[in-house]
């Protein structure tokens, strides 16, 4: 029976750590590049674009095909940031919970 008071115990405070992971997520802005720092696209640690720079010597008619493609790769580095970023502090969350491999949070 102790087992499972223990459990509880940790579900509740993992759940308090994991809310205020929320928050801090909702405010971290990760910075994805491409072409060499011409193109940056910010991501919110859930996803959302923040913003996006375009070196102005990239603004040529010519060019737009190129800028388009750097801008999905920069959104692609942005992503991948935000997502390891997530996992790492979710191991800080979730560290001494036994937790089934392959569940991901949050829910």
């Amino acid at each position: 029976m102790k087992d499972i008071m223990g459990m509880m115990k940790a579900a509740s405070e993992m759940k308090g750590k994991m809310e205020a992971m929320q928050a801090e997520l909702a405010e971290l802005v990760v910075e994805g590049r491409s072409g060499g720092g011409m193109v940056v696209v910010a991501l919110s640690g859930k996803g959302d674009v923040r913003g996006i720079k375009i070196d102005p010597s990239l603004l040529k008619p010519e060019d737009a095909e190129m800028v388009e493609d750097l801008i999905v790769a920069a959104f692609t580095d942005a992503k991948g940031k935000s997502e390891a970023e997530m996992q790492r502090r979710m191991q800080d969350v979730t560290a001494g919970l036994p937790i089934p491999p392959g569940m991901k949070f949050p829910f």
